[in-house]
């Protein structure tokens, strides 16, 4: 439409009746005169508002669901975190519990074979020494840890310590190939020498060559002068093989050692000797062996078996 003089007052009376329109609808309430024309917009127009609002209302259900799978995320994030949590706390408690046990079983030792013990944790294995079976524990010379102080756990001998520092000391364990500690027979009380032999079976050199010995025997340590570096009673473990009779002056045995040397964690070393030889006392106790049980097989004759044979049988 060209801006002419006669448009532009098209307009303005166009802009006037609108006025007009809505003030008469406002005025008539509910009987508006203009209801009509309103209905008739709406049958009109009504199908084309409700496709656009169906065609608009995926696209906000979208936006919503990326805000939603946003907090969804989130909240997923933060469970796994509290998940990731919670794992570490209960396997900090396992871990506590199993130090629990184990120094349960290692005071109990102690107190069996009255040893004063000072407990200690392995933090590091013997790299730094070389190829040897060593440990590294967290208590030294200000702990009144000296050298040549037997180690034990809770499960036997571990072996011994060579060297101390201020807060540390390096302990050299029983399968060390440059281990050596003398062993009594349980029983029997045979000596011998007991060297290590990495993750074989120590090796037990008897003084005696025709020692009655057996698989299953057990040892424990025999003790040193002046109780160093081994105090007497410390269990070793059980022989596991016995070397024929050959004749010689000694016999040779093989033990496998109590101690699990490559799962240490809660050791103890003894820092008081006992008063008195506890001898095999601290060995544990033997399982009592399940009897057998007797069956009785009761035949009776058969009703319909021949005279002859119920006289045999009788």
């Amino acid at each position: 439409m060209r801006d002419t003089r006669e448009s532009r007052l098209l307009l303005v009376l166009l802009v006037a009746v609108a006025f007009a329109l809505i003030t008469v609808d406002i005025r008539g309430g509910q009987n508006s005169p203009v209801d009509g024309a309103r209905q008739a917009a709406a049958t009109v127009f009504g199908p084309v508002e409700n496709g656009v609002s169906s065609a608009v209302n995926p696209v906000g259900d979208a936006v919503a669901a990326v805000r939603d799978s946003g907090d969804r995320h989130s909240r997923l994030a933060t469970l796994e975190r509290e998940n990731a949590a919670l794992k570490a706390k209960l396997g900090s408690g396992a871990r506590n519990r199993s130090r629990l046990a184990q120094l349960d079983g290692m005071l109990k030792l102690a107190g069996e074979g009255q040893y004063g013990i000072k407990g200690a944790q392995v933090i590091a294995i013997g790299a730094a020494q070389g190829f040897s079976w060593t440990v590294t524990i967290d208590v030294g010379a200000h702990d009144g840890i000296q050298r040549d102080m037997t180690v034990l756990n809770g499960d036997g001998l571990v072996g011994r310590v060579t060297t101390v520092g201020p807060d540390s000391a390096t302990v050299l364990l029983a399968n060390d190939p440059d281990f050596t500690v003398g062993t009594r027979m349980e029983g029997s009380d045979e000596l011998g020498f007991a060297s290590g032999q990495g993750d074989r079976p120590l090796r037990v050199q008897l003084l005696n060559g025709k020692a009655d010995v057996k698989k299953g025997d057990r040892l424990v340590t025999f003790g040193s002068q002046h109780d160093k570096p081994f105090v007497p009673g410390v269990p070793v473990g059980v022989v596991s093989r016995v070397d024929p009779s050959g004749g010689d002056l000694t016999r040779t045995v093989y033990v496998t050692p109590y101690v699990g040397f490559t799962k240490l964690d809660v050791v103890g070393v003894v820092v008081e000797a006992p008063k008195k030889d506890p001898r095999d006392t601290v060995l544990p106790k033997k399982a009592k062996p399940i009897p057998t049980p007797t069956v009785t097989v009761t035949v009776t004759p058969s009703a319909n078996a021949p005279a002859g044979d119920q006289q045999q049988e009788q």
